[in-house]
């Protein structure tokens, strides 16, 4: 046996049991779950229902399965061998084992399917439940008892590691990721998995930026991260990708924009300049000499404000354009904050993609010129354009970006990204280049972890991560990065 290459969920697990106020069927949370995370895993999956299901139901499981591109399949006891007939025509794939996922008072319906090499996996009511969190059983291997439906993917890993192959569908490197979920010990996902690679910046409750000493201490977590963090204090072989402690940097914008200062090394060799922007830390907009400290700061109007704790939190990406000095003192930003240099950039932003020792970058528009956006400001007497970094901004529709690839200095930027690696010791980070128009030079306006690699084709990206984790967990070095065009 090849491992599970597809599953099938009974309408027994997914629908909640009784409709909801409205007289409308609804899906179970933890099914929910399940169907997210088994829709990027590269299985098989489908949806299962019989006749006697009201129409509603019905209707609520065939849009389910539009939106998450599943099969839906009809499932009647008394033509088993037809259902797993029309499975095995529609997925096509003898390479491994079926799964059907049904709910405990289901389990007889179809015990007959054992026979025909399925394997079953019964979703245990709650008052039947064990202490036992899963078994394959001494009697029967083919039937498989569950408490929790997030426990799903976890026992897909489980059953496919133990046929000697990858967990879910594997790529052709053997690449796959298994999702955790804080609705289980955590220790017992972490017995299946080889490494962890996390984004903990999601989880973040809190972080007070008073300032950048001890800066573990003051970041706040949800408890499953601190659960997971815990295990991973008492389990030193658990192999992290990337440690926590070296992340923290890239969540305070003062952190990375003093670390951006040593990019000057590396303009020795190359007739154009890589930099970070000119910058200032703020505590109060109303602090009486804030003008001239802009100025001492290399500062002109208009400046770019930001906060200075960069992701994690709801305000993180509320930022500001100044044009007039008098604007700060009613400026809606987070203290404290950092007023950073606004580059002229032509409209067009690099973005670059670290994974390992490998580089990727995407060109992508960006907020017009200064003068322009002076323009559009005039209209509402220069008051400061506030906006949130993590949607859009005005940006030049009609300029072409044919032209971009040949002003980026490629040589350059591909040693200071090597150079951030090593500085900051991530595997996998991303950073955003403009192109000063005045002076060409190259300046990197943000750094960020585990970015969403969108702009990168699957078929290559997925290669690069299995490359940049298996030298992480072998405990390789990796060499000097180049970019991939």
């Amino acid at each position: 046996m090849c491992g599970v290459k597809g599953v099938v969920l009974d309408a027994s697990i997914l629908l909640k049991a009784g409709d909801d106020e409205n007289g409308s069927p609804s899906l179970r949370a933890d099914a929910v779950y399940v169907l997210r995370k088994l829709r990027y895993s590269n299985i098989f999956t489908g949806i299962s229902y019989g006749l006697d299901l009201s129409a509603p139901k019905v209707r609520l499981l065939q849009e389910s399965a539009r939106l998450y591109s599943y099969n839906c399949f009809v499932f009647r006891p008394s033509a088993i061998d037809n259902f797993v007939s029309e499975v095995s025509l529609e997925w096509g794939d003898n390479t491994g084992s079926y799964m059907h996922v049904v709910s405990s008072y289901k389990d007889e319906e179809i015990a007959q399917m054992i026979s025909s090499g399925w394997l079953i996996t019964v979703l245990r009511s709650p008052g039947k439940a064990s202490d036992v969190e899963y078994s394959t059983g001494t009697e029967n291997p083919s039937k498989i008892f569950i408490n929790k439906l997030e426990e799903l993917p976890l026992i897909i890993c489980h059953l496919n590691k133990k046929r000697g192959a990858f967990p879910i569908k594997p790529t052709p490197n053997g690449l796959i990721f298994v999702p955790l979920t804080y609705a289980l010990p955590i220790s017992q996902q972490l017995q299946e998995i080889d490494g962890v690679l996390h984004k903990a910046t999601d989880d973040i409750i809190t972080v007070e930026m008073s300032s950048s000493s001890d800066f573990e201490n003051k970041v706040t977590y949800t408890e499953g991260m601190q659960e997971l963090q815990r295990y991973i204090g008492c389990h030193p072989d658990c192999c992290v990708i990337d440690p926590f402690t070296n992340i923290y940097p890239v969540l305070d914008r003062l952190k990375i924009q003093q670390i951006l200062g040593g990019l000057e090394n590396l303009n020795s060799k190359s007739c154009s300049k890589v930099r970070g922007p000119h910058f200032l830390k703020v505590v109060d907009f109303r602090e009486p000499k804030l003008e001239d400290k802009l100025v001492d700061a290399k500062l002109s109007l208009p400046n770019i404000v930001k906060p200075q704790v960069a992701c994690g939190v709801a305000d993180a990406h509320s930022m500001a354009i100044v044009f007039k000095a008098d604007s700060y003192k009613d400026l809606n930003v987070p203290l404290p904050a950092i007023v950073q240099e606004y580059v002229d950039h032509s409209s067009t932003m690099f973005k670059f993609y670290v994974v390992g020792k490998k580089i990727f970058f995407a060109i992508k528009k960006s907020t017009p010129n200064a003068d322009t956006l002076i323009k559009l400001a005039e209209e509402k007497e220069l008051k400061p354009l506030l906006f949130d970094s993590l949607k859009s901004l005005p940006v030049d529709k009609q300029k072409s970006q044919n032209e971009d690839n040949t002003r980026i200095d490629h040589e350059l930027v591909t040693d200071a990204a090597n150079w951030l690696r090593r500085v900051l010791d991530l595997t996998i980070f991303g950073f955003d280049v403009v192109i000063q128009e005045s002076t060409g030079d190259h300046v990197i306006v943000d750094v960020n972890y585990l970015p969403s690699f969108k702009e990168v084709p699957d078929e290559v990206a997925i290669p690069t991560f299995w490359e940049a984790i298996k030298e992480k967990l072998t405990g390789k070095q990796s060499t000097e990065a180049a970019i991939l065009l």
